[in-house]
């Protein structure tokens, strides 16, 4: 046989015993469905790409702006204590402490559209409609001076608006520049000679919670019981007092003030609380829904109060869960608490606030 052949039946018969390997499939994962990746596929470019069809001005986005970002960003979106400023800041920028905020700093108006529709507001995001973020948005620039309040912002308006800050960035050319000097190019197909082999999943390891292991109840402990031992002469013990457990559990208590912290853009307890966005609930706990002084509830709040509603543990446990399907009309944006855990405890630290 001459060499030749012989080369190139070698080279078949690699190419044969190659082949189960490059083929091999693993078993994980599955090919992602159409709706799945247009779930995911929502970002929205500079340019405008992938913008929604919608439409908002600035008198509608107030209103919503009002309900929905005021309690964290002021009705004039100058920010309430430390959450973001999203107006004010022109001509801070070279400065020692700039203002940076979406009329003074952000190059992209695409940018604050796509954080509004997928990250707020906080604690309920993503339930904004399309119509609501380009009003929103809407109200932002106006309240920045970039947009009359008559401004139309929608999908085909939306280029129209000029960033101040739209040159202040330097583009990253590091792609270009360096990473040659440094980076080699990664290896894509066939990078493992041997095949490769799944050696442990990830709900093995207890890296994935499995629903179901958690659902199982611990197993129950027998109780030992000591057969009585006889004894002569005993002499009784004196009588000793009950210790009932408190009603207030200071560890609790230390957990929730740490949950706490999600409320307190509108509530304030203790000493020297004001009713803010959300009224003082300082006394809370076993008080009459709807009556601190000086609060304008909402009217189904009012109407509970006047049915008797009384903010027991269980009742308040209820509606810190799921506000607005507990309470149709409260005013309440905040999503809820959906842990038991931080339910409990941040009840507990209420308790600590009597009037």
């Amino acid at each position: 046989m001459s060499k030749f052949l012989k080369s190139t039946t070698i080279l078949a018969a690699l190419s044969l015993a190659a082949a189960p390997a490059m083929a091999q499939k693993l078993g994980l994962g599955r090919t992602a469905l159409p709706e799945e990746i247009a779930a995911w596929n929502g970002d929205i470019s500079p340019d405008g790409t992938g913008l929604p069809i919608g439409q908002g001005d600035a008198i509608e986005g107030e209103e919503i702006f009002a309900t929905k970002c005021a309690a964290c960003h002021g009705d004039f979106a100058e920010g309430i204590g430390n959450w973001p400023k999203l107006a004010g800041g022109k001509d801070t920028l070279n400065h020692e402490d700039p203002l940076k905020t979406v009329g003074s700093y952000w190059p992209y108006l695409s940018t604050a559209f796509d954080y509004i529709q997928r990250s707020m507001p906080y604690g309920d995001a993503g339930t904004l409609g399309d119509d609501e973020t380009y009003a929103i948005l809407a109200y932002i620039l106006y309240s920045n001076d970039l947009i009359e309040d008559d401004f139309v912002l929608s999908n085909e308006t939306f280029l129209d608006v000029a960033m101040p800050n739209a040159d202040g960035f330097i583009v990253d050319n590091r792609a270009e520049t360096e990473y040659a000097h440094w980076r080699s190019e990664p290896c894509m197909e066939n990078c493992k000679a041997a095949p490769v082999k799944v050696t442990m999943r990830a709900m093995v390891l207890d890296v994935t919670p499995q629903e179901e292991a958690a659902a199982v109840p611990a197993p129950e402990v027998e109780a030992v019981v000591a057969e009585p031992v006889q004894e002569a002469a005993a002499t009784p013990e004196p009588e000793v007092p009950q210790v009932v457990a408190a009603s207030f559990d200071a560890e609790l208590a230390a957990q929730g003030e740490k949950v706490f912290r999600k409320c307190k853009a509108c509530h304030q307890v203790g000493e020297g609380a004001k009713n803010r966005t959300g009224p003082i609930l300082t006394g809370i706990v076993d008080k009459a829904a709807g009556t601190v002084d000086g609060f304008k509830y909402s009217k189904p709040m009012q109407q509970a109060g006047a049915d008797g509603l009384i903010w027991s543990q269980d009742a308040l446990a209820a509606f810190l869960a799921k506000p607005k399907s507990y309470m149709k009309g409260t005013k309440m944006s905040f999503a809820g608490l959906k842990s038991e855990d931080d339910q409990l405890a941040v009840i507990e630290y209420l308790k600590s606030f009597a009037d």
